[in-house]
């Protein structure tokens, strides 16, 4: 399950990856509102690159953004796998997507929390985050869908609804050990 978690989350992240940047340069068409060169700052301060006054090297940025989408996409596949899937699962997603930004950019001195910016600018964060996250989570979903219902689905199957005294399923029809 892991192999197969790793490169379809790879994928699926790139793919929701891509979906937001469309998302946000259609957004940026329409409201003038200018490129963000956070994803450069963060990855300059995490890794001790030479940081860059005012506007951001492109690959760097993209380099962050990518890079944070698609490793990200590895933890919503094995969601996927274990049987956490569809919209809900995309919007627990999209929670650790925007966390994880913050955590980053709040560590490394470069973003403030955001409950201290604009609301408009905190609107389209969120917005943004959530077209990856949903569009991350279908494509994860999907992938892993190919190989069967996970345990959590399988067990979910056994009684529908929450129950007491269902018990798990068997050992050999989960992960791990």
């Amino acid at each position: 399950m892991i192999k197969r978690a790793l490169w379809q989350g790879l994928i699926a992240g790139t793919a929701g990856g891509l979906v937001m940047t469309l998302g946000e340069k259609i957004e940026q068409a329409l409201t003038k509102r200018p490129d963000s060169h956070v994803p450069a700052r963060v990855l300059q301060r995490l890794t001790g690159l030479p940081e860059v006054p005012q506007k951001q090297p492109v690959p760097v940025n993209w380099a962050m953004h990518f890079g944070q989408a698609a490793v990200l996409g590895v933890l919503r596949s094995v969601m996927a796998h274990v049987g956490l899937r569809g919209p809900v699962a995309s919007a627990k997603f999209m929670v650790v997507r925007l966390t994880n930004d913050q955590i980053l950019e709040n560590a490394t001195g470069v973003g403030a929390p955001p409950a201290t910016w604009p609301r408009e600018e905190l609107i389209v964060d969120v917005l943004h985050k959530a077209v990856y996250a949903f569009a991350t989570g279908a494509i994860a979903d999907a992938l892993a869908a190919r190989g069967g219902p996970g345990p959590g689905q399988r067990h979910a199957a056994l009684r529908p609804g929450r129950h007491i005294g269902v018990g798990p399923l068997p050992r050999k029809d989960a992960y791990g050990r």
